[in-house]
């Protein structure tokens, strides 16, 4: 099952009509994250400390937020064996923004918001730069007339799905214990703490900037919001900046389709396939034509 064969929609779904309101879990888990990392970060920095950050963030955003969360749970663009599946899931989880049930609600709502002629202006990041990260780091969208899911019942029934959703949070504690006892709070800090907040802001930044600003190769028609490439942030994003080449082709594993472009995610993917880790992996002549993609 693909992104957009989840989203159920009637005559009335509506991707424009709502309103965007606070989130009070959102406020007390970023705005507790963001306390901690800006106040304790100041203290405790060092380059031990920095080596801990980026290692951390390197790992959870590669393996966790690019392949696990995004190639291969939303958009099952390789296959892999379970236990990865769990492990890089799991890597996607602590990158702090929602358990793997509710990324993929997440994801695919404002996936199909996006192909809709008209959309609020909350799922395009079409507002000013500082309301756009309030809305999107603190709040949600509730739409008037909001379409349903049909989510596969391999993630819904999963136990370990269905405990990594409820506990989603909570799934920062193996690393934060280990951490502890190797460095102490100020390992627990950059590893946990700074790598949250900073994921979460360059998550919000690079949507804003990949549906406002960049160049383009294709042109999805009749979609309210296109997705732009963001070469400078390519090899920190791990390939997910090359945004208007995943509008193109979702469901392709290889994000950088085009000369000179780097995807270090699929660098990953394609050592592992080498090895035997990961099958079946799909490229855009793999996927079937769309009317409404042309090329630019």
């Amino acid at each position: 099952m693909y992104a957009n064969e989840r989203v159920v929609t009637t005559a009335h779904s509506n991707a424009k009509e709502g309103k965007v309101v606070v989130s009070v879990s959102k406020m007390l888990w970023m705005g507790s994250m963001f306390s901690v990392a800006f106040i304790g970060g100041y203290y405790t920095f060092s380059f031990t400390t920095l080596i801990v950050f980026v290692l951390t963030t390197i790992i959870s955003l590669c393996l966790g937020h690019s392949l696990g969360m995004h190639r291969r749970l939303i958009h099952k663009s390789y296959q892999c064996p379970l236990w990865l599946e769990y492990l890089f899931v799991h890597l996607g989880v602590i990158v702090g923004l929602a358990g793997p049930i509710g990324m993929i609600k997440t994801h695919d709502m404002r996936d199909w918001a996006q192909r809709q002629e008209y959309c609020h202006d909350y799922f395009g990041h079409k507002q000013p730069m500082w309301i756009d990260f309030f809305w999107q780091v603190f709040c949600d969208i509730k739409l008037k007339h909001p379409p349903t899911f049909n989510i596969e019942k391999s993630v819904t029934n999963d136990r370990v799905y269905k405990w990594m959703e409820i506990t989603w949070m909570l799934q920062q504690l193996p690393l934060a214990i280990l951490l502890f006892v190797l460095g102490g709070i100020d390992w627990f800090i950059w590893g946990i703490c700074m790598r949250v907040s900073v994921c979460v802001v360059g998550h919000w930044l690079i949507g804003y900037f990949a549906h406002n600003h960049g160049h383009r190769d294709w042109h999805v028609e009749k979609a309210h919001v296109q997705g732009h490439n963001v070469p400078f942030a390519a090899l920190l994003t791990m390939g997910e900046s090359y945004h208007n080449n995943h509008h193109a082709f979702p469901g392709s594993a290889n994000l950088a389709l085009e000369k000179g472009q780097v995807d270090i995610g699929w660098l990953v993917l394609q050592y592992l396939e080498t090895i035997g880790l990961v099958w079946d992996v799909i490229l855009p002549k793999d996927l079937p034509e769309r009317e409404e993609l042309k090329r630019l």
